[in-house]
């Protein structure tokens, strides 16, 4: 693997519409930020969803203001997925949910008492191969995903302190790596004391590529949703720390391509008016984030390209505009 850790162009830049190649996806917006709004847009990408189900979703640190609410997840459960399980691993850092005694507390605190929450690393881990990857071969999660026949990826997009943003690629490119080997992988560059040696560019190819396991490890059973509501530039993972909530309330993307369902997200708040976008944007721009795009898009994980379906206005397509004042977040044809 290379050990090359010069950090490559592109990353600070975001790519405008117009500058993408290749095909397009489809990506589901609604507005409708509500339990009702994830399983209306969930009907939408449901087909890809079959047998013993893992919703993969940030439950948050003890208290954490930010997260989908867990009485949102267990409305939309109830309706769409009642035999569905959530999944989580422990986390890298020691808090919280560094251990699963820790985690199932936090759980707990956080109102997760609704259905079993099955923390995948618990009694081990499995290596799924990684395809084509250049710091990889293969990325530890935890052991109990193979349990699994689909995943739905059920994100809270948001900012993120080292990754500039957390969108679909986030939550499963961190949050099914198992607690200690494989975000040891992701984050500790060199395996020397510094845990967190992996900067900028790297760091967002290595989420990457762990993403790249689990995206493979389903195939054509994962499926990605993103709320983009009390988008912080902070992550969840900061927990009561986070930096106050400063970017406007957009809506729910979906999609079955997670490059699509990112990009769609990150296009939107890109195209907000400059007061209400700023922070986010250069969160985004100063960790490098958009390089976790364009290596999903390298590494033929889905298309940047993609046409947006308001399902609030009987599926019209819309037009994503680039920063342009005025557009909060784009107008329909």
């Amino acid at each position: 693997m290379s050990k090359d850790i010069r950090p490559l162009p592109g990353g600070d830049r975001y790519v405008p519409y117009s500058e993408r190649t290749g095909n397009e996806s489809i990506v589901y917006f609604t507005r409708d930020l509500s339990p009702e709004g994830i399983a209306k847009i969930y009907e939408r990408i449901k087909g890809s969803i079959t047998g013993k189900t893992a919703i993969k979703l940030h439950t948050g640190e003890p208290k954490g203001p930010n997260i989908i609410p867990a009485a949102w997840v267990k409305a939309f459960m109830e309706k769409e997925l009642p035999d569905a399980t959530i999944v989580e691993t422990n986390t890298f850092y020691d808090g919280d949910r560094y251990t699963t005694a820790q985690h199932r507390k936090t759980l707990k605190i956080n109102g997760w008492t609704f259905t079993d929450v099955d923390i995948m690393d618990e009694d081990g881990i499995a290596k799924l191969p990684v395809k084509g990857g250049k710091w990889f071969t293969d990325i530890a999660v935890g052991d109990h995903m193979l349990r699994y026949d689909s995943m739905l990826v059920l994100t809270h997009f948001k900012g993120h302190a080292m990754g500039g943003f957390g969108g679909s690629n986030k939550n499963i490119g961190i949050g099914c790596a198992d607690g200690r080997v494989g975000k040891g992988q992701i984050h500790n560059y060199d395996g020397g004391p510094n845990m967190w040696s992996a900067t900028e560019e790297m760091l967002m190819e290595r989420i990457t590529e762990s993403t790249k396991g689990t995206v493979d490890h389903f195939g054509r059973n994962i499926a990605f949703i993103n709320v983009m509501r009390n988008m912080s530039v902070s992550c969840d993972c900061e927990g009561v720390a986070a930096q106050p909530v400063v970017t406007p309330n957009i809506g729910i993307a979906a999609s079955v391509d997670i490059l699509a369902a990112d990009q769609a997200c990150v296009d939107m708040v890109c195209s907000l008016k400059k007061e209400d976008g700023k922070a986010l944007v250069e969160r985004m721009t100063t960790r490098h984030g958009f390089r976790q795009l364009s290596y999903m898009k390298e590494l033929g994980m889905g298309n940047d390209k993609y046409v947006l379906i308001d399902i609030d206005n009987d599926d019209r397509r819309i037009i994503c505009k680039e920063a342009v004042e005025g557009v909060v977040p784009f107008k329909a044809e």
